[in-house]
């Protein structure tokens, strides 16, 4: 009998530990592309999210476009940061109107409509697309914007990503607006662009606005005289699905809205890409700063 009393209690304290332990904590998965800007990025919102809620994060980076939008829109993600060129031109093939604010309700509605996705405030920089070449380039062809750079472009080889060099909104419909025909096209990456036009191995080089690197090696922006790259301000996207069922999510992916002007955004990415700070602490020393964590 004492035996029988003993695993019964051992069995009622079991049950009362078991009911008192809590449930495991959800995972909200959060995406982030194969960049500076974004891994800092994906870091701010898995901060955000472990600081103002009860849910845990994981964090996915380095993901292409075309992967990252295939993951949220299959609920492999659950929320990132994109940019509205992006979305507008690459993933929904449009090419109707450069205006800011059409670019940003167009896509909001059918990524809506759609695909279930919400796109919420814009974080405040405009990361388009630019192209640059070195101080002589510019001074041997006269170069000060795109058509002059059309002008010679069959003497030049250009590098840039892999995306922009296949992409609806990138190169092809560029050389097509622009009549460029380049001596050559090469895949270049991150900073090897950058070493890459130095090394004169290209002449034109894809750049983002906010790169950090931009100013480190004196290249000359060329206007972009006709408009053809979209805006790319970046925006937070969310699984409605997510958003319906942790809907304190919205308040807290609101945090960034408007806190992220170019000049700020192109500061943080120097700090990871000359400083050498790892982009976790970047977002995190920012995100203290303004008193978010």
């Amino acid at each position: 009998m004492r035996f029988f009393l003993v695993l019964l209690s051992i069995i009622l304290i079991i049950g009362m530990l078991t009911g008192c332990a809590e449930p495991p904590k959800e995972t909200i998965v959060v995406g982030s592309k194969s960049y500076t800007e974004q891994d800092i990025l994906g870091n701010m919102l898995t901060l955000l999210i472990e600081a103002h809620t009860d849910l845990s994060v994981r964090h996915l980076d380095n993901m292409a476009s075309h992967v990252i939008f295939s993951a949220v829109e299959m609920g492999a993600v659950d929320v990132y940061i994109d940019y509205t060129g992006t979305i507008y031109g690459s993933y929904l093939s449009l090419s109707d109107s450069n205006d800011k604010t059409e670019v940003y309700e167009v896509s909001a509605a059918i990524l809506y409509q759609k695909y279930n996705l919400s796109i919420l405030g814009m974080l405040g920089f405009n990361n388009t697309y630019g192209l640059a070449v070195r101080q002589e380039t510019a001074t041997q062809f006269g170069l000060q914007t795109f058509s002059d750079l059309a002008q010679v472009s069959s003497d030049l080889i250009f590098g840039g990503s892999a995306e922009i060099v296949s992409r609806y909104d990138g190169l092809p419909n560029l050389m097509r607006v622009y009549d460029m025909r380049f001596k050559d096209i090469i895949e270049v990456h991150n900073e090897e662009r950058y070493e890459a036009i130095i090394n004169n191995e290209i002449q034109i080089v894809e750049i983002y606005t906010t790169d950090g690197l931009l100013y480190e090696y004196d290249l000359v922006l060329l206007e972009d005289d006709k408009e053809f790259f979209p805006p790319y301000h970046a925006v937070v996207v969310a699984r409605n699905e997510t958003l319906e069922k942790h809907p304190e999510l919205i308040t807290v992916l609101d945090l960034l809205t408007g806190l992220l002007p170019d000049d700020v955004m192109r500061s943080l990415n120097n700090r990871v890409d000359v400083g050498g700070e790892s982009p976790r602490t970047v977002a995190e020393s920012f995100l203290r700063e303004k008193g978010l964590i």
